[in-house]
């Protein structure tokens, strides 16, 4: 019975197809899975002492991945078929699900039944949730956000109706005590955000908390699955960006600048990312660049670049920053405005009905309109200037090549903005103006801004590595591809990821 029921579950099924589906807690397909694994030492899956844990279990995948290759790899030790699936389910892998829906989930696609002590489970337990535990926690509530995730008390102090969202693993400061015992390797995909109470659904990122959470366990290795936003640091990213980027015990970087190169049909802005971290590894890190279905650049390299406190993403990238680097030029981001650079949030609404000699014309999120003089708080001095407007939010899409930011306009004295668009310049004349246009549609410019640019909202910090120029003349790709004595190669390179700014 238990090798019938084994080959059954032991087929593609409806584990792909959820793969598919988009949702901030994003389903993980098999074939990933199966990446994540190869990265860790094979002779792990041959010894019956090596335990593993997903501390947030949504299909089971990772668990069901892992029993594969257990069974497998074990059948020298235990030649019977029904002693080894009770030895690996049993006494090797455990997990953790995020609500009660994917706890029975899980155990469906692990045990073959959402109850593991019914007479359908391929391996029996004396508890209905086997070793895939879901626990209800409530969150623990301070100045009306929790503690330990920053969840937003009036989104989630809910009802027992419903889903509190507040994952066990991340909700303990002992989360030793969960299983009470010793994991060698910790997997999974865990939740990436929640909803903070902010303003326009602000959200609070979380993957990061199950990262750090599975550092204190311990393990000998860490291989998950999160947003590569956290290459930039950010909101509630900061300490984490920089525990990453200095830890030498990560070994391998998959990166996928798309990230429906690693979930099809799902756009997480600014990619995704897997990691290995090997508590006995010491060294520089292995970074894999995804394209498409094949990989495209592998560079074993540090994290972070001497003297920069930046990860650069693309290892083709770097001998083309280097070469930019070397003429020591000031940064473009000092002529790049400071969000709401007139002091208008987005919001703003005060706009007149009929525009007079002393009204300011603003552009604001889908529209034009005009403002009483006294509503600009901040850079008055600005108004009577020429001035370049861009998009602060602007999504890259989900397939090279990118546009990278939006298409910037000319800004006539006497107008503003709100804090939808940054302000660049100001400028004394409109010939300086659309000079800097020219420069800013350059496939050069959004190359080095697609650096720094892991979301897709662009702060002045994005624009930290383009180089200032001489304004007094409009610039082409074909000049400062010249100018910093690009190869061919390097060229090729950022034709192939910067489409034309028409």
């Amino acid at each position: 019975m238990a090798e019938s029921l084994f080959n059954k579950v032991y087929t593609p099924d409806v584990l792909s197809c959820l793969a598919n589906l988009s949702n901030d807690e994003v389903f993980t397909p098999p074939e990933i899975v199966n990446q994540m694994l190869d990265m860790l030492p094979q002779e792990l899956f041959k010894n019956p002492d090596t335990t593993f844990l997903d501390p947030a279990c949504k299909t089971g995948v990772f668990l069901r991945e892992i029993a594969k290759r257990l069974i497998k790899g074990l059948e020298p030790q235990f030649p019977d078929l029904q002693e080894r699936i009770d030895h690996i389910f049993h006494k090797q892998l455990f997990g953790i699900a995020i609500t009660e829906l994917t706890s029975l989930l899980s155990r469906r696609g692990i045990y073959c039944s959402k109850y593991p002590n019914s007479e359908f489970s391929v391996s029996r337990f004396d508890t209905a949730e086997g070793n895939i535990r879901y626990k209800r926690i409530p969150h623990t509530w301070k100045d009306g956000k929790c503690i330990y995730c920053g969840a937003s008390q009036k989104e989630y102090d809910r009802g027992g109706e419903l889903e509190t969202h507040a994952y066990e693993f991340i909700h303990t400061i002992t989360p030793e005590k969960l299983f009470d015992m010793k994991f060698d390797v910790i997997i999974g995909n865990p939740p990436y955000q929640l909803s903070d109470g902010g303003a326009q659904a602000s959200s609070m990122p979380l993957y990061q908390k199950f990262v750090s959470q599975a550092k204190k366990l311990n393990p000998r290795y860490l291989t998950m699955i999160i947003p590569a936003r956290w290459y930039a640091g950010g909101k509630g990213l900061d300490d984490f960006r920089n525990n990453m980027l200095h830890d030498r015990h990560i070994s391998h970087l998959h990166d996928f600048p798309i990230s429906s190169d690693c979930f099809p049909g799902v756009q997480v802005e600014g990619g995704v990312c897997f990691f290995l971290w090997d508590k006995e590894y010491n060294g520089d890190c292995s970074v894999i660049t995804h394209n498409g279905n094949k990989i495209t650049s592998i560079a074993k390299r540090p994290l972070l670049q001497e003297d920069s406190a930046t990860f650069i993403r693309y290892n083709d990238a770097i001998n083309i920053l280097n070469k930019v680097k070397k003429f020591a030029a000031p940064s473009f981001c000092s002529l790049v405005s400071s969000r709401k650079p007139f002091g208008l949030t987005s919001t703003f609404n005060s706009f007149l009905d009929k525009p007079n000699v002393d009204s300011i014309k603003i552009y604001a999120n889908k529209k034009i309109g005009y403002i009483e003089n006294i509503y600009i708080t901040t850079n008055r001095d600005w108004l009577t200037r020429y001035k370049v407007y861009i998009s602060y939010a602007y999504g890259m899409g989900d397939t090279f090549p990118v546009q990278v930011i939006n298409k910037p306009f000319i800004g006539e004295p006497q107008t503003g903005c709100t804090e939808t668009y940054l302000l660049i310049g100001p400028f004394d004349t409109k010939k300086i103006a659309n000079n800097v246009i020219s420069y800013i549609k350059t496939k050069f410019f959004r190359f080095l801004v697609l650096l720094m640019k892991n979301t897709q909202h662009a702060t002045n910090k994005v624009y930290q590595f383009v180089p200032m120029q001489d304004f007094s003349k409009p610039w082409t790709d074909e000049e400062l591809y010249q100018k910093y004595d690009l190869s061919q190669e390097e060229i090729d390179f950022i034709e192939s990821m910067i489409k034309p700014m028409e």
